[in-house]
């Protein structure tokens, strides 16, 4: 660069001054990040939800096809996601998965790239995968953990670390201190960090959400249930009964339901847990059939109380859905019946059972040789997810942004948590109700103490 100047002192120091100012905001312009920065995505655990992929074939279930990887996959074809990583225990597995996602997501639909790095290595078996395949990502990166649930705090605790956003699916953890410690390192380490319950993005069930909210007063009444067949306990026999129950997995839904429905309404305050046996001990699980956790809730206003009972079972027969899931709600002004099994349409197939379906959570089917279920609440739980750590990565909008109920953040999901606690707490002492106790702002629970009659 060259500059001929002929004029005084003062005009020569404005001149550079003014130079001087341009190049900075150039620099700072380029260094600002980009909202349209595509995501990495870090999906660990390889079963039903993420791949479809159980026992060596097609689960048997409503996602065939899986959910997560899918939808990963869809969101690189849309330029929202970059490089797709997966993580599980047995890399054994790698070349059926790989098989099984060609055959069921390559082969039908257009335009999907399944070039996906996997840990660990085809030959080996590795518990601590993860603790690899996390050190290949960085920070502002995102983690998507479907694993059994007794392994999500260690595995969502070393993402977080790392610097990446997690998406963990329900329970997000088992107990409250655990919930309390990822929600200070989150903090630490500037990460959003959320746990995945779809329902919330069901038009129903958010429509509820809302009337519940804005028309039906204070909180006096909940039964919700929610179940499974039998083949589930085959599906799930690795974990169930050893390190998690159908409370856990199940109840989570309705349970998240009612934190989110009654924020700044009512909070739980006593929990009792009851159960049913039989089927489970019959195959040689040493785990309850079907769990019933009973809730009462205290409402802020005027300290009246309200009670929810949830129920899920995973020995259901079969029959035209995979998962029944009905819900009634009422307050004080009013209530709603919600039955999310059943939306109006059924199919009926040569070959194939008579079943209701839902493609409200899941569209399969293709539209002109491409997947176009994006407006599914099953696609959208993570795509709002993704976006959210794009804005966040941005600075467009802080991690805190999100604890307005856009997202089940980690922040806004601790009564839940105690809830599930306290309810397995109840079932191992016989059926004695579980106490929640809460800190000085009377909104998050800060321990768990057995009911003192």
């Amino acid at each position: 660069l060259k500059i001929t100047i002929h004029s005084s002192p003062l005009l020569i120091i404005l001149f550079f001054q003014l130079l001087q100012q341009t190049m900075s905001s150039t620099e700072s312009a380029n260094k600002r990040p980009k909202l349209d920065a595509k995501a990495n995505v870090l999906m660990v655990g390889t079963g039903e939800y993420t791949t479809g992929f159980v026992g060596g074939t097609a689960a048997d279930s409503d996602k065939g096809a899986g959910v997560v990887a899918l939808t990963m996959f869809d969101l690189r074809r849309r330029n929202k996601v970059d490089r797709v990583g997966m993580c599980g225990v047995n890399g054994k597995k790698f070349p059926g998965i790989r098989e099984h996602m060609q055959k069921n997501i390559g082969d039908v639909y257009e335009g999907m790239d399944l070039t996906c790095d996997t840990h660990p290595s085809d030959q080996s078996v590795n518990p601590k995968a993860y603790l690899d395949a996390i050190s290949t990502f960085k920070a502002g990166d995102v983690a998507i953990i479907f694993t059994p649930d007794d392994t999500h705090y260690e595995i969502a605790l070393a993402c977080i670390q790392q610097g990446m956003h997690v998406m963990v699916t329900k329970p997000i953890v088992q107990t409250l201190e655990h919930h309390l410690n990822l929600i200070k390192v989150a903090k630490e380490k500037n990460v959003l960090v959320a746990m995945e319950v779809h329902k919330r993005l069901d038009p129903f069930y958010a429509d509820a959400r809302d009337r519940a909210r804005a028309q039906l007063g204070n909180f006096q009444y909940m039964y919700a249930y929610m179940s499974q067949p039998k083949h589930q306990l085959d599906t799930f026999k690795a974990w169930a009964g050893k390190s998690s129950d159908i409370s856990y997995y199940l109840n989570s839904h309705h349970i998240d339901f009612s934190e989110w429905t009654l924020e700044g309404i009512a909070r739980p305050v006593r929990v009792t847990g009851t159960s049913s046996s039989g089927v489970a001990h019959a195959k040689g699980m040493k785990t309850e059939d079907s769990i019933t956790l009973t809730v009462q809730w205290e409402n802020l206003n005027d300290k009246s109380l309200g009670c929810a009972v949830y129920t899920s079972s995973w020995v259901a027969p079969k029959s035209d859905v995979h998962s029944q899931q009905r819900f009634h709600y009422m307050g004080t002004n009013g209530d709603i019946n919600v039955d999310q099994a059943h939306r109006g349409m059924t199919v009926a197939c040569d070959g194939k059972p008579f079943a209701s379906v839902n493609p409200l959570f899941m569209k399969y089917t293709a539209t002109n040789g491409k997947f176009s279920g994006q407006g599914s609440y099953g696609v959208r739980s993570f795509e709002c997810f993704v976006d959210a750590c794009r804005e966040v990565n941005a600075g467009t909008k802080t991690v805190e942004s999100f604890d307005d109920g856009s997202l089940a953040t980690a922040s806004t999901t601790v009564q839940g948590t105690a809830i599930l606690e306290a309810g397995r707490r109840s079932l191992d002492a016989d059926g004695r109700p579980m106490d929640i106790l809460y800190g000085e702002d009377g909104h998050s629970p800060v321990e768990i103490r057995p009911h003192e009659f």
